[in-house]
């Protein structure tokens, strides 16, 4: 005796060894032995059990699966009844295994209601379903048409309103998604490779750029109406010649100098912030702006700034402009020690805009001993030995440091020039302390008059952003906040709202608790906003590579196989470097470089010089 039986979803037969109540002893074709439950036999049979699946199953393939929908009733049935239905007579056991297979087979026209037993789907169900699976087929074949197209470098026309979600936010359940993979997998490539293989991506710097804008400016970079800020004419004008140090790429002038000799000898040294405090009123549209943006996105080429232009040119410390600013006077003596601290809000006369790329010829660490016939020379040495006893004051000083290289970029038509200069140079240091200056005295300013402010605090190595005044350890200041940067920053804007409120009225002072929030959101924000510069500044270092056709380049050595290139900011691993100490100097075959996928392939060729302590020591302070 013989049986066909179900199990785990399959259909099986084998021999009985043994019977037993409730269950049966068999043997499978191979010979292996077991025990099923009685249950699960749907047919015994006499004839032999060698061909009997494929005799059943080569019938079943003869059956007409809507002939079979046809001959049911609409109550549950067995398989055996629905065969002697079929064949008009008592089937065979190879017909009656046929046509369960056929049942079991198509799960669209029978529902399974039990071990051998079906219902016949209904006809309006079962048209629905038909449609449903021709749909998936019609799909199916598409997505082998599309895949064909991915892997020979065509992008299917299907994919062209799709393509912008395929880079940024696929859709993973989406038949294109789903065919872009597989593709890719195919050919062993990174799916937006592939995609920009296939020509869906024009530019690459405008992927990376996207990238940015679809999530922190999903509606566009471009400004709500607004109206314009009045000219703040009711300010009183102070007496002096003011000058800016900027970039020559510096549209948002918001910092600027001025000296006056007294007569008890003494130099009154200004230092001017643009003060659109006056004029960008809280809650206005500008305001919710800048709230919304919280601080000007700078990249290689391009910027996003966090006012309209039409609201940064009446407050922007443009040459030949009166322009409102909040000014910070010091009185300085012939010993450099300051006698006196006024803070004023004024319209201050703007003289010059001076730019680094034609001043730094002319006042730099050679000509600090002699006057270099630049007309604001002198002036500029004034503020220079300011600058120098008020790092002094801050515990800061260190002739011996070695200096360390700031780059700027500057691109223009898609070219690319890559300019290092040393930071801490002496109109860096000028600007620099003078700036950190206005930020501790102001930040102290509204400590003592009890005013919220926001402020970046350093305690332990870690920096970070509060409403209460504390020292930072890095600056080696009491308290230091963002005050010298309106234009760029919103923290910066109510920082001198606050600070203005202390001058005139400090009932208007926003509490703690409206600068908290917007503290935390400028905070992440920002931080964001620097990672993508910096992604866009290493996007730029590696089109530069291309664009020089460079096939060797020279690099430090930062940290076991981290090394950072000579000629660019751009750190990288080398998986060929042998194991050398930090600041060794080393050269490197450029391999690969890939801008799309921000990658830099090289390979260790020589070891240059060795490192040395001049090296080591500004590594270590960089990291």
């Amino acid at each position: 005796m013989n049986v066909f039986y179900e199990e785990d979803g399959h259909f099986k037969v084998a021999s009985v060894m043994s019977e037993n109540p409730g269950s049966l002893q068999v043997e499978s074709q191979s010979g292996k032995r077991s025990k099923i439950k009685t249950a699960n036999v749907l047919l015994r049979f006499e004839s032999a059990m060698t061909g009997f699946m494929e005799a059943a199953q080569a019938e079943s393939d003869t059956l007409d699966i809507n002939f079979l929908w046809e001959c049911c009733a609409e109550p549950e049935f067995g398989f055996e009844d629905l065969a002697t239905d079929y064949y008009g007579r008592k089937p065979t056991s190879i017909e009656a295994a046929a046509v369960a297979l056929s049942l079991h087979g198509a799960p669209v026209y029978f529902y399974r209601k039990g071990k051998g037993r079906y219902k016949a789907a209904p006809a309006e169900t079962l048209k629905a379903a038909l449609a449903a699976l021709e749909r998936k087929r019609l799909l199916a074949e598409r997505m082998a048409a599309w895949g064909e197209q991915l892997k020979n470098h065509e992008l299917p026309e299907e994919f062209g309103d799709k393509v912008e979600a395929l880079l940024y936010a696929p859709d993973k359940n989406s038949p294109e998604w789903k065919t872009l993979e597989q593709a890719a997998s195919e050919l062993n490539l990174n799916h937006i490779r592939l995609l920009a293989d296939c020509g869906a991506i024009p530019s690459i710097h405008d992927y990376h750029l996207g990238a940015f804008l679809r999530e922190y400016f999903p509606k566009g970079s471009d400004f709500p109406e607004f109206e314009v800020p009045a000219e703040s004419i009711d300010l009183p004008k102070a007496d002096v010649a003011a000058f800016s140090i900027d970039d020559s790429t510096t549209t948002e002038i918001d910092d600027a100098f001025s000296l006056q000799t007294l007569d008890n000898g003494n130099t009154l040294v200004g230092i001017h912030i643009a003060a659109p405090a006056t004029g960008i009123m809280p809650d206005s549209v500008l305001d919710q702006v800048a709230l919304h943006r919280l601080s000007t996105v700078y990249m290689p080429g391009h910027k996003i700034t966090m006012l309209p232009e039409q609201a940064i040119v009446p407050f922007s410390l443009n040459a030949g402009e009166w322009r409102p600013a909040l000014s910070l006077y010091l009185e300085v003596a012939p010993d450099l020690t300051i006698s006196q601290r006024t803070t004023r809000l004024e319209l201050v006369h703007i003289a010059e805009n001076l730019r680094h790329d034609t001043l730094d010829p002319y006042f730099n660490e050679s000509t600090l001993e002699s006057d270099s016939g630049h007309p604001y020379w002198s002036r500029l040495m004034t503020l220079f030995r300011l600058a120098e006893s008020l790092e002094k004051a801050r515990g800061k000083y260190d002739p011996n440091r070695a200096p360390q290289i700031d780059y700027n970029f500057y691109v223009e038509d898609g070219i690319v020039r890559i300019v290092n200069r040393q930071r801490g140079s002496p109109l860096d240091k000028l600007v620099a302390e003078l700036m950190i200056e206005a930020n501790s005295h102001w930040g102290g300013m509204l400590a003592e008059h009890q005013v919220s402010g926001i402020y970046r605090a350093q305690n332990g190595g870690k920096v970070y952003m509060t409403v209460k005044p504390e020292p930072h350890q890095g600056l080696g200041v009491k308290q230091y906040t963002w005050c010298t940067s309106p234009l760029r920053r919103a923290v910066d804007l109510i920082n001198q709202r606050q600070l203005i409120a202390v001058l005139q009225q400090p009932e208007k002072a926003q509490p703690a608790s409206l600068l908290t929030d917007v503290m935390r959101q400028f905070d992440l924000t920002y931080n964001a906003y620097n990672e993508f510069q910096t992604r866009m500044e290493r996007y730029w270092c590696l089109q530069y590579l291309i664009q020089e056709k460079l096939e060797e380049v020279s690099a430090t050595v930062w940290r076991e196989n981290l090394v950072r290139l000579d000629i660019v900011p751009y750190i990288t691993k080398v998986y060929s470097l042998p194991e050398l100490p930090a600041g060794s100097r080393v050269r490197l075959q450029i391999k690969r470089v890939d801008t799309l996928l921000m990658e830099l392939d090289t390979r260790f060729l020589q070891l240059e010089a060795e490192a040395t302590p001049q090296i080591t020591e500004v590594l270590e302070e960089e990291v």
